[in-house]
């Protein structure tokens, strides 16, 4: 181990931080000073990786949890010679810049994941782990390993109060993801003061209960933590969480052990006290020792040696298993090939809740997409997910069925990490009521553009008997409005199938199927092509004779409702299905005034709050929606409370 070398990053990080949150007036250089010696281990002598690749399959995954201290992360992309120049650290927090507030993820070189939301990252961590296995199990051999890296996170006091990282370590200890590795930087310091004000418990037993191996060390003791590294690594059977107790703001002769360096910069006379306590010229800003340079310099080498064996191993594996090396491209691609799938088949008037016809349409994706896995919050019999392929486990990492338990929003984090990790096609489901649970990872998916499925049943009023705590009325448009989702309800078990092949084809972002618990019957289409009509969010049921009169837009399942009450109302009435109102409104003008046409009435109908409908309907007085919560009742009782019945909705038009 290059001691002195490591000592010279260290050094240098601190610098690099304490200097880019000083020009930038803002940020939090407590993290970063207070655990430069981890980082500098971590991207000189630990890490599997190579800067000057950072796509690089089989790297280490390293996620900075606790991202409110990017400038460590920064420093040491910048330091280990990652694609992030000196110049983008000076523009720290600037708009435009490589170097964020927070990590983002496809923004900067060699950031995993954008972290920032504590907590959000040890979940994403989780799902990286879980990935990584399910990739092993698939693709190794017993004579080539091409699937062999760990994941490693770093969580301050912070991320282990979040109720998220309990969730996600409470099922990584039950997974035994023993290539799971957390470090605790332990300085018992938040914004408001000293954590004894909050936070007494003891971590280390409550991860102990969890089934982790839990070390504890000095953050400043470089042999000592790579000997606890080791450790972790030895033991296969269970994640481990290394505590390492830590002085944020380590290198400030007046603010460091104190909440004052956690969120704020040290202002110009500390930095000036801050040099001349480590030893650096007084003046020089982003300094940078020129003993860490020499050393990454030296270890380029190595980090190029490392992915140039395993690309030998993966050559000689690619030879010896053709069909593995086929599989393994395809997987890869990102794109699915939806060709060989076997959807399931309906003809007018069958009936089926959209839940069952996605859950019969979810076997058939998995019978064909040997990447495509997931899982529900302890719903499946009723979210109708089972994939029918085995569930994955401990025992069982082929298995493609996730039990997340009763744990939507590390389910939603630890999707993303899924999906972040690459090689698998995700989805995980819940009740479309519970999505408030999970809404900050699924902000943060749409953030980072990633494909993964979010599958909601019992989307409506229709849930009945287990009242307004379970029925959905303002979530679909809260859904909506998140930039970048896209919300699919359809109406019938022809168009869940496309829907899903919709979810399955987007690769830029997240896709939420708002699916019924009750059964709806599948309807004769005007349009002739409207399985390709429907990608663009909304096309012709019902069709009339020349001009219509009114048209009626309706979504999942009051398709059916608008059908009944065109057909009692004694006028031209076009009926238009809407699965996605945000796809529809990013159309050009041509296709909506032809769904849509100018100067006749439009009168819209959906079991969710009117909000987000003003853009489509006449009126306000030509919208069937919710405006309240809901009731407890048989959902026939609720459903004419509300007036959600063809004779009601016929007035309207």
């Amino acid at each position: 181990m290059h001691i002195d070398s490591l000592k010279a990053v260290a050094l240098s990080v601190r610098a690099l931080s304490m200097d880019g949150v000083q020009k930038a007036n803002s940020g939090h250089p407590g993290l970063p000073m207070g655990c430069a010696e981890l980082g500098a281990l971590l991207y000189g002598e630990v890490l599997k990786h190579n800067p000057a690749d950072s796509g690089w399959f089989d790297r280490d995954r390293f996620v900075l949890s606790a991202g409110h201290g990017s400038m460590f992360l920064y420093s040491l992309l910048h330091l280990s010679g990652y694609k992030l120049p000196l110049e983008e650290l000076k523009k720290f927090r600037q708009l435009g810049s490589k170097t964020p507030g927070h990590p983002e993820y496809g923004w900067t070189d060699g950031v995993e994941t954008t972290t920032g939301p504590l907590g959000a990252g040890f979940s994403n961590a989780v799902g990286m782990a879980i990935a990584e296995s399910m990739l092993a199990a698939k693709f190794n051999t017993s004579e080539h390993k091409v699937v062999d890296h760990y994941t490693y996170a770093l969580s301050g006091d912070g991320c282990m109060m979040e109720g998220i990282t309990s969730e996600a370590a409470s099922l990584a200890g039950h997974l035994g993801l023993g290539r799971l590795i957390v470090f605790y930087d332990s300085n018992k310091i938040s914004i408001e003061g000293n954590t004894d004000i909050t936070f007494t418990e003891s971590v280390a037993d409550r991860y102990r209960a969890y089934n982790w191996q839990v070390l504890e060390g000095d953050m400043y003791d470089f042999a000592g933590m790579a000997g606890l590294i080791e450790k972790a690594k030895a033991e296969g059977g269970k994640p481990s969480l290394i505590i390492l107790k830590s002085v944020i703001g380590k290198g400030s002769p007046n603010k460091a052990g104190s909440h004052d360096v956690h969120g704020a910069p040290l202002g110009t006379d500390e930095v000036k006290a801050t040099r001349k306590n480590l030893g650096i010229p007084e003046d020089a800003e982003f300094y940078i020792d020129p003993k860490a340079v020499e050393y990454f310099k030296s270890r380029k080498a190595d980090f190029q040696d490392a992915q140039d064996e395993w690309q030998a191993v993966f050559d000689a594996w690619a030879k010896a298993t053709p069909e593995l090396k086929k599989e393994w491209d395809q997987w890869m691609a990102g794109t699915p090939d939806l060709s060989g799938i076997k959807w399931p088949e309906y003809k007018v008037g069958d009936s089926a809740a959209t839940r069952s016809a996605s859950g019969s349409a979810m076997k058939a994706i998995a019978a064909a997409l040997g990447n495509f896995m997931g899982g529900s919050a302890d719903l499946e019999p009723s979210n109708k997910t089972g994939l029918g392929q085995g569930d994955y486990s401990r025992e069982n990492c082929s298995g493609r069925t996730l039990r997340f338990g009763v744990r939507e929003h590390a389910m939603g984090g630890i999707a993303n990490g899924i999906a972040l990790h690459g090689g698998l096609r995700t989805f995980c489901a819940t009740f479309l009521v519970f999505a408030d649970y999970m809404r900050p990872p699924i902000r943060l998916a749409n953030l980072m553009k990633l494909p993964v499925t979010y599958v909601f049943t019992h989307d409506s009023i229709y849930v009945g008997e287990d009242g307004p705590t379970h029925q959905p009325v303002e979530h679909l448009e809260s859904l909506r409005i998140i930039p970048g989702m896209t919300v699919l309800r359809p109406g019938d078990g022809e168009e869940t199938n496309v829907a899903w092949e919709m979810a399955l084809e987007k690769t830029d972002g997240p896709v939420a199927l708002a699916l019924t618990r009750q059964n709806l019957s599948v309807y004769q289409k005007a349009d002739k092509d409207w399985q390709k009509t429907m990608r663009k969010g909304a096309y012709i049921v019902k069709e009339v004779d020349g001009t219509p009169d009114v048209v009626l837009v309706a979504t999942g399942s009051e398709v059916n409702l608008a059908l009944k009450a065109a057909d009692m109302s004694g006028k031209k009435v076009r009926v238009v299905s809407m699965p996605s109102r945000e796809t529809f409104l990013k159309q050009d003008a041509a296709f909506r005034k032809a769904i849509l046409p100018e100067g006749v009435k439009t009168v819209v109908a959906e079991t969710g709050i009117v909000n987000g409908w003003e853009g489509i309907a006449s009126n306000a007085d030509s919208v069937l929606c919710m405006r309240s919560f809901g009731e407890s009742g048989p959902a026939g009782d609720v459903e004419k409370y509300f007036g959600f019945v063809p004779e009601n909705l016929a007035k309207l038009l």
